[in-house]
């Protein structure tokens, strides 16, 4: 594909205040979701889960592109249309996950390596072909006082991000690249976390351009500098918000059309104030949006519960969650 479509690609995928729905959950974190309002993990059931989100009227208004399971794309609407092609009937672009997840860093304990190289350049012709346009790839970093990250975890999954990067810009797909800091556990304070972050992009971009990925192709999928959940007090979202432009100014080159974040644990609430919070400062030059599953999902999964007569009622409260997002985006969301 001309950089031309590469670049067109990308920036349809940050225009106009939209975003991304992550619905590539992995079968045993759907079975979680599924588990968690007493439903089981069939592929039918799964099925039915992407089918009330994908079929909810007018989410063209709120999503850019939606990131899909492999087994997703071979499935389809109660229509009876393939979902790739449903969303394309929106105007919203396929997109997939390609990797095979995290998996322990030998000789580095508490560490995490991401696998999936090996047959990617495969497997990127049979998803073009089934209608994606964008790829995504997660690298996963922890956090553990001063001794984690490793500089060697850190390279390491940078490495892996750009080699998967290069490898779908010769596909004709956008890559999203997502080095993700977690959060959940550490106990550390947003000084740590905007230091780790900061370092974590610095590694992926110089990695990047060292394989020579087109950065006008690429939206990056990042988390938010946050306190851990383990320590107190935690960040107010104008702190939230100020840490993590700050670190994406010292660490993102201009050139990127734009930048996706994950909820990571976030309340669907948290996750939207703190949105919000950082595009009432973006000073650009890059686009800030979102790229949530649980955060839009979540609270629609309780309501429907997988009962037909739930549906509307979860299609519902979906829309309320997109249009949420979505006046984050333009920092203007006001919580209730």
């Amino acid at each position: 594909m001309p950089e031309n479509e590469l670049h067109a690609i990308a920036q349809q995928m940050v225009a106009d205040y939209k975003g991304l729905l992550a619905a590539d959950e992995s079968a045993p974190t759907a079975a979680k979701r599924l588990s968690s309002v007493g439903m089981e993990s069939t592929e039918e059931n799964r099925r039915q889960y992407r089918n009330l989100f994908l079929t909810t009227e007018g989410i063209e208004q709120y999503l850019s592109g939606v990131i899909f399971f492999e087994e997703t794309l071979a499935q389809k609407s109660d229509g009876g249309v393939l979902f790739p092609e449903l969303l394309q009937q929106k105007g919203i672009i396929p997109g997939i996950k390609v990797d095979k997840g995290a998996k322990d860093l030998a000789l580095f304990s508490g560490e995490k390596i991401t696998e999936g190289l090996d047959g990617l350049r495969e497997r990127l012709k049979g998803y073009y072909e089934a209608g994606c346009r964008f790829a995504k790839w997660r690298s996963v970093i922890k956090i553990e006082g001063t001794k984690l990250p490793s500089e060697t975890c850190l390279s390491a999954n940078a490495y892996g991000l750009a080699q998967y990067a290069a490898l779908v810009q010769e596909a004709g797909m956008v890559p999203v690249v997502e080095p993700e800091v977690l959060y959940d556990k550490g106990g550390h304070d947003i000084k740590r976390a905007e230091q780790v972050t900061a370092e974590t992009l610095k590694v992926t971009f110089d990695a990047l351009e060292r394989f020579r990925v087109d950065l006008k192709g690429v939206i990056l999928k990042s988390s938010m500098v946050l306190t851990s959940k383990e320590y107190e007090p935690q960040s107010a979202p104008d702190e939230v918000a100020a840490a993590t432009i700050r670190c994406f100014q010292q660490s993102i080159p201009s050139e990127l059309p734009g930048i996706v974040f994950l909820s990571g644990g976030q309340s669907s609430e948290q996750a939207t104030v703190n949105l919000n919070a950082v595009n009432t400062i973006n000073p650009g030059p890059w686009k800030i949006s979102f790229s949530y599953g649980r955060a839009l999902q979540g609270d629609s999964l309780k309501v429907w519960a997988g009962k037909p007569e739930n549906v509307a009622a979860a299609q519902a409260e979906f829309v309320k969650r997109m249009k949420a997002v979505t006046a984050a985006n333009r920092g203007e969301y006001r919580a209730a």
